[in-house]
């Protein structure tokens, strides 16, 4: 599928800087990405992104949030369940609940695998369910694993007043 549209990000105020980086994501690796592979994590909705940013029952530090303009593709859709049975993605691939865990074991969470097939099969990014704790059924994400200024993937940041500055 092809996405045009806008994300949003909320991501710690270190990285206002770079807002474009997946710097972040490299350091610590993520659901959908090995430690030492850049990834944007975005979501469709500004309290998605808060909701991925910051769990829920600790306090609330800091963060920036920040506007994209996307148009991106093939982005694999895991929202549709057809393309997910024909791909042979099942959900708990997608929400690998102990993806973190596992990473501090020194195993691959699932949700890593699949994103390793996934870039392999040439995909750019993923549409899929947010599994931060309390998101429903419309919190969705954008995950990207590559991204840029031009087509195939183009990602732009919503700044028109300078407002983050330049370094």
């Amino acid at each position: 599928m092809r996405f045009r549209g806008l994300v949003y990000r909320a991501h710690n105020p270190q990285w206002s800087w770079s807002p474009l980086s997946g710097e972040g994501a490299r350091l610590h690796g993520g659901r959908f990405n090995r430690k030492g592979v850049p990834a944007l994590y975005t979501s469709l909705s500004p309290l998605t992104a808060i909701r991925e940013a910051e769990p829920l029952g600790r306090p609330m530090q800091p963060l920036t949030l920040c506007a994209y303009e996307v148009d991106a593709e093939p982005i694999f859709d895991a929202l549709d369940e057809k393309i997910r049975r024909a791909s042979h993605v099942d959900i708990s691939d997608l929400a690998s609940p102990a993806w973190e865990a596992e990473l501090r074991a020194g195993s691959v969470p699932a949700s890593q695998i699949l994103r390793d097939r996934l870039v392999a099969e040439g995909y750019v990014g993923m549409r899929v369910q947010s599994f931060a704790r309390g998101a429903g059924a419309d919190d969705v994400n954008l995950v990207l694993w590559r991204w840029g200024r031009n087509p195939p993937v183009r990602m732009v940041l919503i700044d028109d007043e300078g407002r983050l500055g330049r370094r």
